[in-house]
């Protein structure tokens, strides 16, 4: 049992690293999992075989082509979704039922509650790379898989996964709440861009993050 539950282990790390990183080749993997990259093609053998990645030959730069490795829609679904079914059910409901203007107003209501919980726990940061982080250490907690980094002259922070991808895709409104969501728990100091949408086709949400001069 401890067998399968290492392999398993092993497999969810590397999984999990092609889910923030993008389609990468084993040699990649192997140097940023530390291990050996036999024992990468192995578990990239057994996640092959259980439909979790799947192989494309792609060039980079100069050199022989290589393979790289992307999830399936089945390795998607290993990820937070939120209940996703069940959301979508009751978003239609409430937009049949109730109309669009009742839907706007839950997910006002929604978005004003997470922004008294996101500015409470972000309250006392000092500057706004104190922020970001804290920001980053919300959304992952929450499901996003989020990460934060410097990035000429101000932030990026990067969502890996869309625990409500399925709700958002059903109601834009989540998507513009969330936009504003960041923008007002970060403080007027700071100036959000969403720069990648999942939405729209791209692997990942990302915002960028500058200063305004209002705050540190």
């Amino acid at each position: 049992m401890s067998l399968v539950n290492d392999a398993d282990r092993a497999g969810d790390r590397l999984l999990g690293l092609i889910k923030r990183r993008g389609p990468m080749g084993a040699a990649e993997l192997a140097s940023a999992l530390a291990v050996s990259r036999e024992a990468v093609r192995q578990q990239l053998a057994r996640l092959d075989a259980q439909g979790l990645v799947a192989a494309r030959t792609e060039r980079r730069g100069v050199g022989r082509p290589t393979q790289v490795y992307s999830l399936t829609a089945a390795a998607e679904d290993r990820f937070p979704d939120a209940h996703a079914g069940l959301t979508v059910s009751l978003i239609e409901a409430v937009r049949r039922e109730l109309g669009d203007e009742a839907l706007d107003r839950i997910v006002t209501a929604r978005e004003r509650a997470a922004r008294e919980a996101y500015e409470a726990e972000i309250a006392g940061a000092a500057t706004l790379s104190e922020r970001v982080a804290r920001l980053a250490a919300i959304r992952t907690r929450e499901g996003y898989m989020a990460e934060w980094s410097e990035s000429e002259g101000g932030y990026v922070l990067v969502e890996n996964h869309c625990p409500i991808c399925a709700a958002a895709a059903a109601c834009q409104g989540f998507c513009r709440a969330e936009l504003e969501l960041f923008r007002e728990a970060l403080g007027p100091g700071a100036a959000v861009e969403r720069t990648d949408h999942i939405l729209a086709g791209a692997r990942r949400c990302a915002y960028r993050i500058t200063a305004t001069g209002e705050r540190p």
